[in-house]
């Protein structure tokens, strides 16, 4: 069952502090309306943010996109969080990127050849095919690490030190946050992101307050918005601890990655090791693709038989990009970033990719 705790409507959705580009704000909603993209994007320009919101999160019940009862699935944006967490052990020497996670996970085939940083680069060969589709199990965050030991156990693998991106890599490295902490990941998330940042709207999933609820994915099809609903699967997000079972806001997220810069979750130099592991054999490490020199930071993600999308391109001072969280896409994962660029160009010209 999906989590509806709702005891009264809400028409009224918040917005965060509009600065003065009215303009900006004005292009992105008509951008976004033209392409039938419904959803909340955290807009930032020179250091000064501000949310647009179009369309519902939550059709039936009418509740607005930004609502501040409204959740929405992190997805694939999370691994950076759960970097960030293991950067934090890593600075408190605990390990080091080098170390071999044969420390943690024995059972695990060719775990004495798999380094920390390689889960964190998706260069491990790790290959658990079926993540994001549903089992129907009620996983602990405990039981889903160990099935997925078990599936990376019978799963044929793929070449050791390229890259293959695989949910199951994060997975391995909640449960590496687990045992090195000896607390859950989801109390690691709350005690090591939320808390330092004050976030009010950002919940391990099976931690969602009675007081919220997720939204509802939708697409456009037949002329018509909000067609073929789709909810988040509990049982799929169970499946993917530090991979997809983080649930937040834009603006929330985007206080997120400024802490993995001011020193409140990372500092600079701390960041800087994450987003150039030893291990990475293109752009990706740690979470992020890191494009132009490393001025840029971008994540792209989606969830499991879902039509929820995120999409962030950020520049890694985190003072000009964007944080979208749509939950109405509509045509190609190449046509919705061509939507985003589209918005980025107006927030600063030639900056973005």
């Amino acid at each position: 069952m999906r989590k509806i705790y709702l005891h009264k409507r809400f028409d009224s959705f918040v917005n965060a502090k509009t600065y003065s580009n009215s303009q900006l704000r004005k292009y992105a909603i008509k951008t976004m309306n033209k392409h039938y993209l419904l959803g909340t994007i955290e807009i930032v320009k020179d250091g000064h943010r501000q949310t647009v919101n179009v369309g519902y999160g939550y059709y039936r019940r009418k509740i607005k996109n930004g609502n501040k009862k409204l959740l929405y699935p992190v997805g694939s944006l999370q691994k950076s969080i759960t970097a960030a967490i293991i950067t934090q052990l890593i600075y408190q020497k605990k390990f080091s990127q080098n170390t071999k996670i044969s420390r943690w996970y024995q059972k695990l085939k060719h775990s004495k050849y798999i380094t920390v940083g390689q889960l964190m680069t998706h260069t491990s060969g790790i290959n658990v095919i079926g993540t994001e589709s549903s089992r129907g199990i009620n996983f602990s965050e405990k039981g889903a690490i160990n099935w997925t030991i078990a599936k990376a156990n019978a799963t044929a693998r793929t070449k050791r030190a390229s890259f293959n991106y695989n949910n199951a890599n994060y997975v391995l490295l909640a449960g590496i946050i687990r045992k090195v902490t000896g607390k859950s990941y989801a109390a690691n998330v709350k005690s090591r992101i939320v808390k330092p940042l004050h976030l009010k709207h950002t919940y391990i999933y099976q931690n969602i307050p009675r007081s919220k609820t997720d939204a509802i994915s939708y697409l456009y099809c037949h002329g018509k918005n909000y067609q073929s609903a789709s909810y988040a699967n509990k049982y799929v997000v169970l499946q993917l601890p530090g991979a997809g079972n983080l649930f937040s806001t834009a603006s929330d997220y985007y206080k997120i990655q400024q802490g993995l810069h001011n020193g409140k979750i990372l500092t600079e130099k701390q960041f800087n090791y994450l987003s150039h592991l030893k291990s990475k054999v293109n752009t990706y490490s740690g979470g992020y693709y890191l494009k132009n020199g490393g001025k840029l930071k971008l994540a792209y993600g989606n969830f499991g038989d879902t039509h929820f999308t995120n999409w962030m391109q950020l520049t890694t001072d985190n003072k000009n990009g964007i944080v979208m969280f749509l939950n109405q896409p509509y045509g190609s994962k190449n046509q919705i970033k061509s939507v985003g660029y589209s918005i980025l160009k107006h927030i600063k010209s030639g900056t973005f990719i």
